[in-house]
């Protein structure tokens, strides 16, 4: 007898069943990777939160002449606190978008396509405006030694220059959350309570491009701990070779 080359009696019911089974062609390291970079990302908003709170208080510094002032009685403060919130943070968000993206890729390839672009583009925004920051202050107080004036007006540039990067508005940031939130919705790939939180954040995000939205920044923020600590804790804790399936 030859080989039994018959199709399922309805093909519709067996390819969903292969679709809810299909492995995720994850790498280990890189999911390990990912869940340290999500819980070191949460770490870093908290010092930088910390930090602006308890440590870098501008109360007594009024107007521009006050803001170059500030920066330079809190130099090597200001360092460390955008080192931290600003160049590590970004570095951590690279590995956690494609490993976010190695995760959830198998079952919404467009979506994650679109998603892991705009998290690179969202880490390259936090490197840029970190490190501007940085060396905008380097420069300002070096300025402010002979030209106290002109340095108030650079340091103002340099503030809306970062402000426009990602200081005032978090729109970036709500499109890749919500896109990882609404991929790992169709793939499962994570916690579906663990989505619909990241779809509420990152449309918490978006809506901060309107400027009259603009206290939702620190909801966005906020909130962005609370999801990065989940997201870590699941990727590191979920051995998940196969898709969960979904209740049928």
């Amino acid at each position: 007898m030859g080989t039994d080359d018959r199709q399922p009696a309805n093909p519709t019911i067996g390819d969903h069943t292969d679709y809810k089974r299909k492995r995720l062609n994850m790498s280990p390291e890189l999911q390990k990777a990912g869940g340290f970079s999500a819980i070191a990302l949460a770490a870093c908003y908290l010092i930088g939160f910390a930090m602006f709170i308890f440590v870098l208080d501008s109360s007594g510094y009024s107007g521009p002449s006050g803001s170059v002032a500030f920066a330079a009685d809190h130099a090597f403060q200001l360092f460390l606190t955008t080192l931290v919130s600003y160049v590590l943070a970004g570095l951590f968000l690279v590995v956690l978008v494609l490993a976010l993206n190695d995760r959830l890729k198998t079952h919404a390839p467009g979506a994650m396509q679109i998603a892991t672009a705009v998290g690179i583009i969202w880490a390259a925004i936090v490197l840029v405006s970190g490190m501007l920051s940085i060396l905008g202050a380097d420069s300002v107080t070096r300025l402010a030694e002979t030209d106290p004036e002109r340095a108030a007006t650079v340091w103002l540039a340099v503030g809306i220059v970062q402000n426009v990067l990602g200081g005032g508005t978090e729109f970036v940031g709500g499109v890749w959350i919500t896109l990882v939130s609404l991929a790992g919705l169709r793939g499962r790939g994570l916690p579906r309570a663990l989505n619909l939180f990241g779809v509420f954040i990152g449309l918490a995000g978006i809506v901060t491009i309107y400027p009259d939205f603009d206290p939702l920044n620190a909801v966005f923020g906020l909130s962005q701990i609370v999801w990065f600590v989940w997201v870590g804790v699941e990727m590191l804790a979920r051995k998940s070779n196969k898709l969960k399936p979904s209740a049928a």
